[in-house]
């Protein structure tokens, strides 16, 4: 397997993907099967990438820093699960119930929602924040 990072010269956006060989890049390539999953564009190239080189101390620190921002999430999601109502994948619909009907709004509601469900919010505008989730497991 290669990761390369990729480009799309249509949208900016940088990315990065998988291949089984360097070799599957150039025939996905050659048949327009590389699209950019943003804005859909088959102008996306390859990036320059240096080599990942790393040392015993880089994965130690690493470790730890990861180790740091997951507990102080944690602690984020806690605060979140004890003040917000949990409205799953009904985000959306409940954010503009609570924004155009004010009597709506008991508490707070944190749920999921697509890029594009963000966005229509946005424009009507309902502000929304993004919080990163890490799930309770050892790994």
């Amino acid at each position: 397997m290669i990761k390369y990072r990729l480009s799309c010269k249509n949208c900016k956006l940088i990315f990065d993907s998988w291949f089984a060989t360097s070799k599957e890049y150039d025939k996905l390539k050659k048949k327009k099967l590389l699209n950019c999953y943003d804005c859909n564009s088959l102008k996306v190239e390859k990036t320059l990438m240096a080599p990942k080189l790393i040392n015993k101390n880089f994965n130690n620190e690493k470790n730890k820093e990861l180790k740091r921002y997951k507990d102080t999430t944690k602690k984020y999601q806690e605060f979140i699960k004890k003040n917000f109502e949990y409205v799953g994948e009904n985000f959306p619909q409940k954010a503009r119930s609570i924004y155009y009907n004010d009597s709506n709004k008991k508490k707070g509601i944190y749920g999921t929602a697509s890029k594009k469900d963000l966005e229509e919010l946005k424009e009507e505008g309902i502000d929304t924040q993004i919080i990163p989730w890490v799930e309770d497991k050892d790994n």
